[in-house]
């Protein structure tokens, strides 16, 4: 196991202790994910790393993710959801556009 594996998992454990033990402290009302995201590289190259992922999981590819620009799959442990997600080229580059013109629209104030 590399030192991040390591580390991340014992912090999941530590959080996961201490929450239990100290019931008063609040928990998120919504589902709580842990996210992979591929090294960025050619759509065929992160769908496959995802696949593998799908694979290992024994899980299949989230359809409902593809009409937004993402290939993923993932495993549920109630709420807590581990899921690998590739952003697609197409998506990226539609954002990177989206932003670009952050910054270059300001309304007028209103009184």
């Amino acid at each position: 196991m590399n030192d991040h594996r390591t580390a991340l998992i014992s912090g999941l454990r530590d959080m996961a202790d201490f929450l239990h033990d100290n019931p008063d402290i609040p928990v998120p009302r919504s589902d709580v994910s842990v996210l992979h995201f591929p090294a960025r590289s050619e759509d065929a190259e992160m769908c496959a790393q995802v696949d593998h992922i799908a694979a290992l999981l024994d899980s299949a590819i989230d359809q409902e993710d593809a009409a937004y620009g993402h290939y993923s799959t993932g495993i549920r442990f109630g709420p807590v959801e581990y899921r690998a997600v590739a952003v697609l080229a197409e998506r990226r580059a539609r954002h990177e556009a989206l932003i670009s013109y952050e910054g270059c629209v300001i309304p007028e104030e209103t009184s």
